[in-house]
């Protein structure tokens, strides 16, 4: 098939065209590059079935696709509140012009949606019939609620023009092709072991995030678009929940550095608890992670080591990092 990845050039959406390419697929890699990587891309620059197109989707475009998985969307709190007026335009024009490309070639379309639509969550875990506990005017909110006017506009496309939509309900996800610099709790207590710093935690550590391997979220994205009938949101993540505490002191025992911890205030409306029911990924899609977080830690801190070796080990990690809270 040919199929569209927008944010391509991303964590996840460099994993998904690399998946795609070695299925034999035509994979259009689109992204304006505010927080994806070039690096992550370089490596499939030189396929003849690759194609990388600069462009941001909050500006219309036209393509013929059979399928599009929509990633585009900065997903760090360091990314997404540096402009938070164009990280609402982004979920939502953005997923308007997507859904409008897909009604007009009649594209199956894949939402990437968040787990921050569940907001601070007063019912755990959370399954997907939880309707969540968001503040709409916090400084989160151009997010979460970006996502949950993107997962509206699914759904209404889907009951008035008849799209053919899938929603992922994306929970914390790692691995290798995460920034250096983009503040969530993995790639940042990962650096700053690597570099000797102070492990920083927000709030007590007590609040529990789980975390799901790159390698899982991409073949259950896969599994989610390829499935029929199923146009309702899904969610995916890993159901291993853990404190944040637990993920520092991992991090120190397989990085083999000493790093101490260090407290500051948590962020306004940062979730103390999160873990995904993942029943209905389970029993429709027959999909459950595979990767324990041990595993998962290692290779994460093999590349950040190779990364470091080639950007250097000076600087630092964001200052306004979160304790671990998107996707």
């Amino acid at each position: 098939m040919r199929i569209l990845v927008t944010g391509g050039a991303g964590f996840i959406g460099s994993h998904l065209c690399e998946a795609l390419l070695a299925q034999e697929h035509e994979v259009l890699c689109l992204d304006n590059l505010f927080s994806g990587l070039k690096r992550n891309i370089v490596p499939f620059l030189g396929n003849p079935e690759f194609e990388f197109i600069r462009h941001d989707i909050t500006q219309p475009i036209l393509l013929e696709v059979d399928q599009i998985y929509n990633l585009a969307c900065p997903a760090s709190p360091v990314h997404y509140q540096y402009n938070p007026v164009k990280t609402v335009k982004t979920n939502v024009m953005g997923t308007i012009h997507m859904l409008g490309m897909a009604k007009r070639v009649k594209a199956r379309i894949l939402q990437a949606s968040t787990s921050e639509v569940y907001g601070d969550p007063q019912v755990h875990p959370q399954s997907e019939q939880y309707w969540g506990n968001v503040n709409p005017v916090g400084p989160r909110s151009c997010y979460d609620e970006g996502k949950r006017v993107a997962e509206t506009l699914m759904m209404d496309y889907h009951r008035q023009n008849q799209v053919d939509v899938r929603i992922a309900r994306i929970f914390n996800t790692y691995g290798p092709r995460m920034s250096e610099r983009d503040g969530r709790v993995v790639s940042n207590f990962i650096v700053q072991a690597l570099r000797r710093e102070p492990l920083t935690v927000y709030g007590n550590g007590r609040q529990t995030r789980s975390f799901c391997y790159i390698s899982d979220m991409i073949s259950g994205l896969q599994k989610l678009m390829n499935t029929e009938g199923l146009h309702t949101p899904i969610n995916l993540g890993n159901s291993a929940e853990f404190t944040i505490l637990e993920l520092a002191e991992l991090v120190r025992e397989l990085t083999g550095k000493h790093s101490e911890i260090v407290f500051k205030p948590l962020p306004k409306d940062d979730p103390v608890r999160r873990r995904p029911d993942i029943s209905e990924a389970r029993r429709r899609l027959n999909w459950e992670p595979k990767i324990l977080l041990r595993e998962g830690l290692a290779r994460t801190i093999d590349y950040f080591e190779q990364v470091l070796q080639t950007t250097g080990l000076e600087g630092s990690v964001p200052k306004t990092g979160s304790s671990g809270v998107v996707t």
